[in-house]
């Protein structure tokens, strides 16, 4: 009888299940009929598996050919009132009806895919990481297997897409980001993310990378050889979809500056929205522009609209259009989202959009279909969104000035525009390309600026970053004589002058570096080290170091990567 109940219990994991008394007789079997076993109660194991014999040590395996067929035994102990040997058989070759080999087969199929496979449980920890993930985003599956998400990959679990898609049990479809960073570089993926749903109810989460690099380079150099065919002769010549500039406009030699057009170009070929973060004068429509042009809809019209510099109630029927009737003097009028048909709507200052407008927003870009206000017919939105922001965007959803729902729709993928003051190099390259550029518009050669001015302009903050370096040089050249030896501090615009030459003051500038942005007085040598350090005085509170460093958290972030930094 207990022979036959430990039986009856293991069968439902096994093939087969023989048990044996302590003289290795068979006491009791339970075997599938599909087997080509001839068994029969009393005879001793050699008898069927002549193997066996003189190797039944407790928790061994041994495989057995067996015809066609691939048996692995195991070999168990139970002690009740006597003591059992008990044979647990497994048919490796019935896949369709032993669990642990179809298991087996489903992981080395996960393991052997081009694509990448991340799995997370109720709690959001990983518990799958296949290798073509680990080649996509270059991580090792042995540190992040058991890890939650967040841990992983550095990042607020509040905007956890994978625990999104738990709680909601909705898929998340073609997004393009980048979770992780090697050697400062981001790694994009384009994914999505599904639930898996047992009985109803959510039981894990998993995401599908596409391994397209090969794609990509393709793509990448069709609409580059294209690009370099239509492109326009002068800086400013507009092209006929509505835009002015191409990757080839941004000007600038800092390393920040070229990794992020790589990453832009990256994300542009992609038919994905986009957020570009970044303060006023840093290039977001420039970048924007460029984007649309290097993307497979640079023949589809560009169209731009700056959200803070129309009403709300002009704004939404700007965006959305209006039908006759719907209020006085309305009129049959297409909005900006079905002008825009399948090419880019640019939404500049998102961040000035009234709550209200960004609820009816937000619904447009979930469901992809644009209602005229006054009307009840719907038209589906074919258009790229790219939205801009002078503003901090986790700030401003933590002081409810932005719904976090719009900014999961607006950035399925972001980056980040360093300031000018960041970008040293950079402020060396204006300041030549600018006098260039200004000489030859106003047919005047000027001479040099002089080394004090030059130090006077490097150790400036530039809150209107690139865009002012410009109006400052501009001015320069218009109030130089070209008898005079040097350009200097006299010829700055009266309203710059008190601002650059107090900057410029050493003593008073080492103490405001010291006290307000101490990350630049050790720029040149230990930045890393000092960045490292404050991130752990303050427990990595992104917000916490960034306001010690005197830098913005985007820009923190930006140093993060860069430097590849993680946190212990």
């Amino acid at each position: 009888m207990i022979a036959k109940s430990i039986g009856s219990i293991l069968k439902s994991y096994v093939d087969g299940v023989i048990v044996l008394n302590d003289s290795f007789h068979i006491l009791s079997y339970d075997i599938n009929p599909t087997l080509p076993l001839e068994i029969n109660e009393g005879i001793h194991i050699s008898v069927l598996f002549p193997c066996l014999a003189k190797n039944l040590v407790e928790n061994s395996c041994f495989p057995i050919k067996l015809n066609q067929r691939k048996l692995m035994v195991e070999v168990k102990k139970f002690t009740a009132d006597v003591s059992y040997t008990v044979l647990c058989i497994e048919d490796l070759t019935n896949i369709t009806e032993s669990p642990n080999t179809r298991l087996f087969c489903l992981e080395k199929i996960i393991e052997s895919l081009d694509e990448g496979v991340m799995m997370s449980d109720h709690e959001g920890r990983i518990v799958l990481y296949n290798h073509a993930q680990e080649k996509l985003e270059g991580l090792d599956h042995r540190e992040i297997i058991g890890k939650h998400l967040w841990a992983a990959y550095n990042y607020n679990p509040q905007y956890s897409e994978h625990r999104h898609t738990f709680n909601t049990g909705k898929p998340i479809f073609s997004r393009y980001r980048a979770h992780s960073t090697v050697n400062g570089i981001p790694r994009y993926v384009n994914y999505s993310t599904f639930p898996i749903q047992k009985d109803g109810e959510t039981i894990a989460v998993f995401s599908i990378s596409t391994n397209e690099s090969h794609l990509k380079n393709r793509l990448h150099q069709t609409i580059e050889m294209k690009r370099q065919i239509v492109q326009p002769d002068s800086d400013s010549k507009p092209f006929k979809n509505g835009t002015s500039f191409t990757f080839e406009n941004i000007k600038g030699k800092s390393l920040a500056l070229k990794n992020l057009i790589q990453e832009a170009q990256n994300i542009a070929i992609h038919n994905t929205d986009v957020l570009i973060v970044g303060e006023t004068g840093t290039g977001k429509e420039l970048f924007a522009q460029s984007m649309h042009n290097h993307s497979p809809r640079a023949e589809q019209p560009f169209v731009a609209v700056n959200c803070a510099a129309i009403p709300e109630t002009l704004l939404e029927s700007t965006l959305f259009g209006t039908v006759k009737g719907a209020f006085t003097g309305a009129s049959n009028q297409m909005g900006l989202f079905e002008y825009a048909k399948k090419g880019t709507l640019f939404l500049d200052e998102i961040n000035s959009m009234p709550l209200t407008l960004q609820s009816k927003l937000m619904r447009v870009l979930q469901e992809r279909l644009v209602r005229r206000v006054g009307s009840n017919d719907v038209s589906p939105v074919e258009c790229t969104v790219i939205s801009a922001s002078n503003e901090d965007p986790v700030k401003l959803t933590e002081e409810g000035k932005m719904r976090l729902d719009l900014f999961y729709r607006i950035a399925h993928t972001s980056i980040f525009i360093p300031p000018l003051r960041e970008r040293t190099e950079d402020i060396l390259f204006f300041i030549d390309h600018f006098i260039e550029k200004y000489q030859h518009k106003f047919n005047k050669s000027v001479p040099p600026l002089s080394s004090a001015l030059r130090a006077m302009l490097l150790q400036y903050q530039w809150p209107g970053n690139t865009r002012e370096l410009e109006h400052l040089i501009e001015n320069l050249i218009i109030q130089s004589n070209e008898t005079e030896k040097e350009i200097n501090s006299e010829h700055l615009p009266a309203y710059l002058r008190n601002k650059i030459v107090t900057a410029s003051s050493s003593k008073g500038r080492n103490q405001k570096e010291i006290i307000k942005n101490p990350l630049k007085s050790i720029f040149a040598n230990s930045q890393e080290h000092y960045i490292q350090k404050v991130l752990d005085e303050t427990n990595w509170n992104i917000s916490k170091a960034a306001k010690q460093l005197g830098i913005t958290r985007q820009s923190l972030q930006y140093h993060i990567k860069k430097h590849g930094l993680a946190k212990p």
